[in-house]
């Protein structure tokens, strides 16, 4: 057990609406950025904790694609909400699971006792990257962030209980934007393919290796944290695609235990499962004792889980 507790949290969804026949997406105006975004959640997150700037010991950026290739995501939302305090800043990445990888190396930063409060921070604009030309995921994504302020729980049992991470590269290039960094510099934007700088994904073989694999690891998840689907309240999932509720089938979750909310927003990329967790507490589905599994697959190909209770 890593002792950790959510004290506060904070979101921001778009109001533009875009619907796709039932789908419905959101997706920010082009007056507002990311950090826009991003800095609101926190502010958001803050306030509900009842907390300061000063309060906080870590900043983490989980966002898929930051605002920029440097300095850091979480240094820019940072100097958003502050220009003094005394805390670190540093971005972790998982793509679309960012935020479970960023929960789980907060939890171990507050259980070695480097850190008493940790702010995490998710999101993304996807609607930035897509390609038109590929419908299946142009009318996928959702645009939105997410912050949660984490700090050591004085009460015995809250915390994460175990977590798992895996990659298999061989479906490394399934799903990925090529362009703007050292492979394809904006330098060379003028004669590179356009299409390298836009959101690409091979849908089929995506889904195809995420079936292959994934049984396999959640019953490597479940086995060494000693955990039955009887023991789990709710199952928290990365919001990726139509095919959530058959995925989910196949590992055995039941449909009662679980969100799936694909129809109503979208793929929100980072965001996706922090936003599915708040809004939850939110309406009291989970709470305090409940124990929640934070999931999902990423590029990479990624998998991600962590057994929290709340």
């Amino acid at each position: 057990m890593r002792s950790c507790e959510i004290v506060g949290w904070g979101s921001v969804l778009p109001e533009r609406v875009v619907r796709f026949g039932d789908a419905v997406r959101y997706r920010i105006d082009d007056d507002t950025t990311q950090r826009d975004m991003l800095a609101s959640a926190a502010a958001r997150a803050l306030a509900h904790a009842g907390m300061t700037t000063d309060d906080i010991d870590l900043v983490l950026g989980a966002s898929a694609a930051g605002i920029q290739p440097i300095p850091c995501t979480a240094a820019l939302v940072w100097e958003r909400l502050t220009l003094s305090g005394h805390a670190a800043a540093f971005d972790v990445n998982s793509t679309c699971t960012s935020f479970i990888t960023a929960l789980d190396v907060a939890s171990r930063y507050l259980r070695d006792g480097d850190h008493s409060t940790v702010l995490v921070v998710a999101g993304d604009v996807g609607s930035r990257f897509l390609n038109p030309a590929q419908q299946e995921s142009f009318e996928l994504f959702s645009d939105a962030a997410v912050a949660v302020v984490v700090t050591r729980s004085a009460e015995p049992g809250r915390g994460v209980l175990a977590s798992r991470q895996q990659t298999w590269p061989a479906h490394a290039h399934d799903t990925e934007i090529r362009g703007g960094l050292s492979r394809s510099p904006a330098q060379d934007y003028a004669t590179a393919d356009p299409a390298d700088y836009l959101f690409d994904m091979d849908g089929r073989r995506a889904l195809l290796g995420m079936m292959r694999v994934l049984p396999d690891f959640f019953a490597r998840f479940l086995g060494e944290a000693a955990l039955s689907h009887d023991d789990i309240a709710l199952w928290i999932p990365h919001q990726a695609s139509a095919a959530l509720g058959p995925m989910l089938d196949r590992i055995g979750v039941p449909a009662d235990k679980r969100v799936d909310e694909v129809a109503s927003f979208g793929n929100m990329v980072s965001a996706s499962v922090p936003f599915m967790l708040v809004r939850a507490l939110e309406a009291g589905r989970i709470g305090r004792g409940d124990l929640v599994v934070l999931c999902g697959t990423a590029a990479g190909l990624t998998a991600n889980a962590l057994a929290l209770r709340l």
